[in-house]
């Protein structure tokens, strides 16, 4: 199995963005309240894969003014949904071959919760969760009390001396499991390298990006850093011919926003939306989520 074969099960592929936002927007869309788990929660527990989690959250970060933002102070409702959906036997990226044991995994924007890498970590090689510097505390300390042992020797992210060269992204000190890397990302002030992967390892199979889209300022700066991470594979193979696969899940709320998002996004990569015949119950049409795979255009 490999990424040709892939795309062959995603067919068809997206060919008009704006007929694509039509489509998804005309459906009939379930109110979400934004899409909150429970705003004013300091601690949820869930349930992941048969996996109970307790996760620690911050509604006075969340209603707080700090600058460049604070939607990842909380738990928003596709975030168990699509941990949920990835980790199952039947998932195509399972299925072709894209997850697997040895794959390397990078998450853009991953809040508070790390609950994507709590439930996929254990079933990859290496999983690096990354967001902003606030979210740091909480997603240390939710790592730590939802730890389990993995197949994986991968070494725990370990506390530096060392200052960062500017620009470049910091690793965090990681209390998850010894696969899972924590490390500070800002598309917009730092650089994708490398280094992200934390191993030997100088590129990543999957790169996630779970419900990051707010608002059209965050368009650019997230596509962009899509991009980056995954001409990380086309510098490292040389033209291999399994490229990084994006995925990109996210609440149907704004169709402008959407539009936006995907006319960008479209432009430096092929596109499809996961079909319903994929998906488990939650995030089929009509629940207000979408889920698109993106493959850079070479």
């Amino acid at each position: 199995m490999t990424v040709g074969t892939l795309l062959e099960a995603l067919r068809p592929e997206i060919s008009d963005p704006e007929e694509e936002a039509f489509l998804l927007f005309s459906q009939s869309i379930p109110s979400q309240n934004l899409g909150f788990v429970d705003p004013k929660a300091t601690t949820l527990e869930l349930t992941i894969g048969g996996r109970d989690l307790t996760i620690h959250q911050s509604p006075t970060l969340l209603s707080s003014n700090r600058g460049g933002g604070t939607t990842g102070a909380v738990v928003w409702k596709i975030t168990p949904l699509f941990a949920s959906w990835i980790t199952t036997s039947s998932n195509l990226l399972f299925k072709h071959g894209i997850l697997q044991s040895s794959s390397t995994v990078l998450e853009l924007g991953c809040g508070i919760s790390g609950i994507i890498g709590l439930a996929l970590g254990p079933l990859v090689g290496s999983y690096t969760l990354t967001d902003q510097d606030y979210v740091s505390k909480l997603l240390n300390q939710n790592l730590e009390e939802n730890r389990q042992e993995t197949h994986s020797s991968g070494s725990r992210g370990r506390k530096s001396n060392v200052k960062p060269r500017r620009g470049a992204a910091k690793e965090e000190p990681t209390s998850g499991t010894g696969n899972i890397l924590h490390k500070t990302l800002d598309w917009e002030a730092d650089e994708v390298t490398p280094s992200l992967t934390g191993g030997e390892k100088r590129s990543f199979d999957v790169v996630i990006a779970c419900d990051c889209i707010y608002n059209d300022a965050l368009i650019n700066p997230l596509v962009q850093t899509s991009i980056d991470a995954c001409k990380l594979r086309i510098v490292d193979e040389m033209g291999s011919e399994s490229p990084t696969i994006c995925i990109v899940a996210q609440q149907l709320r704004s169709a402008e926003v959407f539009e936006g998002w995907l006319k960008a996004f479209y432009e430096k990569f092929r596109v499809w939306r996961i079909s319903d015949e994929e998906l488990i119950e939650g995030l089929k049409t009509g629940s207000g989520f979408a889920v698109h795979i993106g493959v850079l255009r070479t």
